[in-house]
């Protein structure tokens, strides 16, 4: 099976892109070239920009797949760029949705892939679920042959799963709770979340790959294993032998300050996320999700203290949680 990833380099897609190579995938990945060293032994590299979309169809050529997943797609023209350049040379079309795009705040708590596509707080989300209408309007109308797949939280061994995090520095929670920083969980941390490693992930999604039945669906990937968010923070301190100081505090007093958080966190991480895997696990039976947080946040910390250059820590978000503590603290 000839499969192009486009993009094939984060922290979800690294995972499956070695995945695909063990299981005898011919891949090709597509990106600008600047991650080599996430590209796996026996990848090929098209070196292109998807956002230029003349140079993109001249760096691709002649080039026919049986599928296309584009990790990097999100708004519509992303994806009206992908069906004027992949009609008639895809088998499948994979569009990476997001979980978040599911109703916010949910009136179940169960989410499956009937839930209603909703959600307020967070453009990133609108704008994933909009490029889902392009897509299935293109299919309806055209048969164009696309498969959506929203990831919930997904992590793996570069990163540390936490709501409030330091972006581009995912080391900065375990630095802060190793140097006795107290640590801002929001609400009263009892609030349900779902967690899935990355190489669970793929499991699941090299399974979809040239799966006939996955045309015209949409498949959310997550572990079975439900978690508090006080929970998924003493695990991570309990990994970087720590007890984690804990402060408790309300989402909106939180967004209050810094509104940046408020599609990530109202539109997301606030709310619980448990998640009915029933559908994907009937069209890949052989799925299950085998790695527990507790191994998976083990297995990515010492990741990180085997490359201490990856250690690096943004002080600007350190002075943000500063910030909000002492102005909470100041006014209880």
């Amino acid at each position: 099976m000839k499969v192009l990833f486009i993009g094939g380099t984060g922290v979800i897609s690294q995972a499956v892109s070695r995945l695909a190579v063990e299981r005898g995938v011919e891949l090709y990945l597509f990106n600008r070239g600047n991650s080599r060293s996430f590209i796996p032994e026996g990848a090929k590299l098209i070196v292109g920009d998807i956002r230029n979309p003349q140079s993109a169809a001249e760096a691709l050529g002649g080039h026919e797949f049986d599928a296309v997943v584009n990790w990097i797609a999100y708004t519509p023209d992303h994806v009206e760029t992908d069906l004027a350049l992949f009609k008639g040379r895809t088998k499948q079309y994979v569009f990476i949705s997001s979980a978040s795009a599911y109703q916010k705040p949910p009136e179940r708590y169960l989410i499956t892939e009937e839930t209603p596509l909703a959600n307020p707080y967070w453009s990133y989300s609108r704008d994933k679920i909009a490029c889902e209408n392009v897509l299935m309007e293109a299919h309806r109308r055209d048969g164009f042959p696309v498969t959506i797949v929203r990831p919930s939280h997904t992590y793996g061994n570069t990163s540390i799963p936490i709501a409030l995090s330091a972006s581009g520095a995912p080391w900065s929670i375990v630095d802060r709770m190793r140097r006795g920083g107290k640590i801002i969980v929001h609400g009263d941390g009892t609030s349900l979340w779902t967690l899935t490693h990355n190489t669970d992930f793929a499991a699941a999604f090299v399974g979809l790959l040239g799966h006939p039945e996955a045309i015209g669906e949409a498949f959310h990937i997550t572990s079975d294993e439900v978690l508090t968010w006080d929970q998924i923070h003493r695990a991570i301190g309990n990994t970087a032998g720590v007890e984690p100081d804990i402060v408790h505090i309300p989402t909106d007093f939180i967004v209050s300050l810094f509104p940046e958080y408020v599609g990530p966190m109202l539109g997301d991480r606030t709310h619980c996320a448990v998640f009915d895997n029933s559908k994907i696990k009937r069209l890949v039976p052989e799925f299950q999700a085998k790695v527990p947080f507790a191994e998976g946040i083990r297995q990515t910390i010492a990741w990180f203290e085997r490359h201490p250059e990856r250690q690096t820590v943004d002080e600007a978000w350190n002075r943000k949680m500063d910030q909000i503590i002492q102005v909470y603290e100041k006014g209880r």
